[in-house]
Order: C-alpha cells, then structure tokens, then sequence
C-alpha cells in the first residue's frame, strides 16, 4: 500500500489555545504530517516552545505564522530572533520594506520569508471599508506578490483562487507559494472567503496547502489528513 506520510506540501495549522493541546494533535497525527504551521494564536500558549520541540525534538518542518508588520527596523530585530530558531518559514506582511527587512533579519539562516498578499479571510467589501485602492482582489493579490517577490520575498502567501495567477509572473520563478484557505471536498469554509480544494490548489501552483480546521476538529485527525493527502496529484 503507497504511504501518504512526509508529503510536505500539506502544512497543518496547530490553532489551538496551548502547547498541551498542540502536541496531543501531533501525537494523534504522527508520521502522516511532516510540516505543522503556528500562529498568533497559539503565541502566549507556548508557541515557541511548541515550535522549538517540533523542528529540533520531532524532526517536523515548522511554519512560524506571525505576520509580521512594523518599522524596517523592528521587523530586522524580531526576525533575526526569529530565525535562531532554526525554524523554516515566517510569514511578514508583503509591503515591501517590511519584507526587505525581514530579509535581512534572516540573513545567514535558512528561514524563508513569506510575504502574506491579503488574508484569505477578506473580500473586496473588506478592502472598501479598510480603504484599500479600487479593483478586483485577484489583481490586487497578484501585484502585491510581485512588488513582495521583487524586494526578495522568497514565496508568498496566497488564496488558492490566486495562485495560478501568481505562478504566471516572471518574479515567481523559483519562489513558493503556499496557499491557506483550502477546504476538502464538502468541508465547511468557516471564515474562508476564497478556497479551493486541495488538488485545485496544488494543480493551480501551490507549492504547500495549509489545512486546519477539517484536521484538528475532525473526529480522527489523522484520518482527516490522510484524507487530505489523496486528493493532491
């Protein structure tokens, strides 16, 4: 029988309230999942312990979602503490001297910097009342992934819907896309806004699909990711 264990392009999101109820979820998934993402939530649960166990205790492959967004100044200083770690990706938002400073923050490591387009979450009546510029998200979404990838972001965040747009620029040569707001066949999309399935998005161009809740509210979360797992091509 084919294994579907240590197929990183599936990435879980631990949003859980603590580190306790972080690694009950990687011990109930066990070899299935290989790349687990924390993020805010989790952040005064024990966030970084939980990612310091997982990458250096584990073996697993750790996404730091942070989103990061600040002075140039502050976003170096917090990424380059970031990336003692040793952890494998961090997501800072994609304007552009946000993302050079993130770069240079992790200069010398091997941490890849994100730069997060527009929340999955959000539509253009977000965008209206947050009194972002006119026009659809999808063209909004694939300019700010090339202005980010230009200042040296090495991939993006991105919705599924987006992502075939996004691997069609020159500047995305070579760098990831990672795609939340994916949603198995028949799962409910929460506060999705722009989702796909996963091998949607993976035939779309992602690289990495980040799946969280179908996974830890599931019955059987390591069923639920090996479901996951058989729909990718």
């Amino acid at each position: 029988m084919t294994t579907l264990a240590n197929d990183d392009r599936l990435i879980t999101a631990i949003d859980l309230p603590n580190i306790v109820q972080g690694l009950d979820l990687v011990d109930r998934l066990g070899d299935t999942v290989s790349f687990y993402k924390i993020g805010l939530g989790m952040l005064t649960g024990g966030g970084m312990a939980l990612a310091n166990e997982l990458k250096h205790e584990r073996g697993k492959r750790v996404f730091l979602d942070m989103k990061l967004f600040d002075i140039g100044a502050t976003i170096e200083a917090a990424v380059r503490g970031i990336a003692g770690y040793d952890l494998d990706f961090l997501t800072v938002h994609g304007d552009p001297h946000v993302v050079r400073a993130a770069k240079e923050g992790a200069a010398g490591k091997d941490l890849k910097i994100l730069a997060v387009t527009i929340l999955t979450s959000l539509d253009r009546a977000d965008l209206d009342a947050a009194l972002i510029q006119p026009g659809d998200v999808p063209e909004l979404v694939t300019i700010r992934a090339a202005r980010a990838m230009e200042a040296g972001a090495d991939g993006v965040i991105a919705s599924p819907q987006e992502a075939a747009m996004i691997r069609a620029l020159p500047q995305a040569a070579g760098k990831l896309i990672v795609t939340p707001g994916v949603r198995p066949a028949g799962a409910a999309l929460g506060d999705q806004k722009r989702v796909a399935t996963p091998g949607q998005a993976i035939a779309d161009g992602a690289d990495h699909i980040v799946v969280g809740r179908p996974i830890w509210q599931a019955q059987d979360p390591r069923a639920a990711a090996q479901a996951v797992l058989a729909e990718l091509p």
